[in-house]
């Protein structure tokens, strides 16, 4: 779990900017294109993903959720996931950068097509996560590249 929650605060994204924004939140820099090519893909998949997390064959999962507030739209990585009846039930994985309406550790719902990503771990491999890829490039190449090393695709 410690290692998701890592690898989680270094990786969301967000659609908007704002003032006071953490280290780690990303607005700019990649290409959109492919972050929403990311995002379809994650989608296509999200019933194998379904089926990991009803398995419990893995150390950790999380999705990502599109929150918007006052117009302004941020991704968060939700934590602690359940899945019911069409929707993932989670805790907010970081810490607000731009919307205010929710809080880190806050539950929160997603319906199952709204999902951004998804993603799970085994050690330190990651499963899913496509749209760390697009992010990659906002990093060092050090990290990006100690990053690609555990991805698995």
């Amino acid at each position: 779990m410690k290692f998701i929650m890592l690898a989680l605060s270094l990786l969301f994204f967000t659609t908007a900017g704002y003032c006071e924004k953490p280290d780690t939140l990303v607005t700019e820099g990649y290409d959109q294109q492919e972050m929403s090519a990311a995002i379809a893909h994650a989608r296509r998949e999200t019933d194998k993903f379904i089926e990991m997390l009803n398995k419990h064959d893995a150390d950790s999962y999380a999705v990502k959720a599109p929150i918007t507030d006052h117009g302004d739209t941020e991704h968060f990585w939700l934590t602690d996931i359940t899945y019911a009846d069409g929707v993932f039930t989670g805790k907010i994985g970081n810490e607000p950068g731009i919307v205010q309406n929710v809080q880190y550790g806050q539950e929160w719902k997603i319906k199952k097509a709204d999902i951004s990503d998804w993603m799970y771990t085994r050690g330190e491999k990651i499963y899913g996560g496509y749209t760390i890829d697009p992010l990659l490039s906002t990093y060092p190449e050090e990290e990006a590249s100690a990053m690609r090393a555990r991805l698995v695709r």
